[in-house]
């Protein structure tokens, strides 16, 4: 009987052993599929300004594709998947992120659901609509723009280009107001170069994007929203 306890003993601790180290493999497993589908695949953001009113509002939470896997491709691929219309996601922060804390970030981002950011890149984080894309020729009147591209020779509104509709905040300026400042709804004629890009925010007030940054270049492009998750009562497509 002894010989049999000892036996059973063994054998059972020889299985508990083992789905200790099945589940020790398939938690190192699902992280490292984090990392990956995060890195080269998808991630969330939540927009926490009006600056893309009336069509997105402060607290709605989307899944954006990450465009880091297609800077890894020609111009040409990368190019494709951005089209005027698309919501965005700006990176404006200077300077390379240092090795370490680039490695710890999705770490640290996993066990604190996405809520700590060790890198201090995602206040620099903007969203926003891409209007112009390389080629573009691009001008404002009223808020709207205009959009030759560079291979159609009709001048077209930045509506007409989008795939899918949207609507603007136009604001209502003083009837002096300056048309050479940022905000006045005016822009001249710019041709885009080859990496570069145009983005505006929905809210076409006093909210900064390209009319105070400038052309921006396509780097600065880090992901595109593909899903509006939160609010429930308005799920869907951005």
């Amino acid at each position: 009987m002894a010989n049999k306890w000892r036996t059973f003993s063994y054998s059972a601790r020889q299985d508990q052993l083992h789905r200790v180290r099945r589940m020790v493999f398939l938690a190192l497993g699902f992280f490292l599929f984090y990392l990956l589908l995060t890195t080269f695949g998808f991630f969330n953001k939540a927009l926490n300004t009006s600056s893309m009113e009336p069509g997105l509002r402060a607290g709605d939470r989307m899944i954006f594709g990450s465009r880091l896997i297609f800077r890894l491709l020609p111009d040409e691929a990368a190019r494709f998947q951005l089209n005027r219309g698309d919501i965005v996601l700006v990176d404006m922060a200077e300077g390379e992120t240092p090795l370490l804390r680039s490695l710890l970030d999705p770490v640290v981002r996993f066990f604190t659901a996405q809520q700590l950011d060790i890198t201090g890149r995602t206040e620099r984080q903007f969203v926003k609509r891409i209007i112009g894309l390389p080629g573009d020729q691009i001008s404002m009147t009223g808020f709207v723009i205009r959009v030759k591209p560079a291979d159609s020779p009709y001048i077209l509104t930045e509506y007409e280009l989008s795939r899918r509709p949207y609507d603007l905040t136009i604001p209502q300026g003083p009837a002096l107001w300056d048309e050479s400042l940022p905000f006045s709804g005016t822009l001249g004629s710019i041709v885009l170069g080859e990496q570069e890009c145009f983005v505006l925010s929905d809210d076409r007030s006093n909210t900064n994007d390209s009319r105070t940054w400038g052309v921006l270049p396509l780097d600065c492009i880090v992901g595109t929203a593909l899903f509006r998750y939160w609010p429930l009562n308005r799920i869907g497509l951005p």
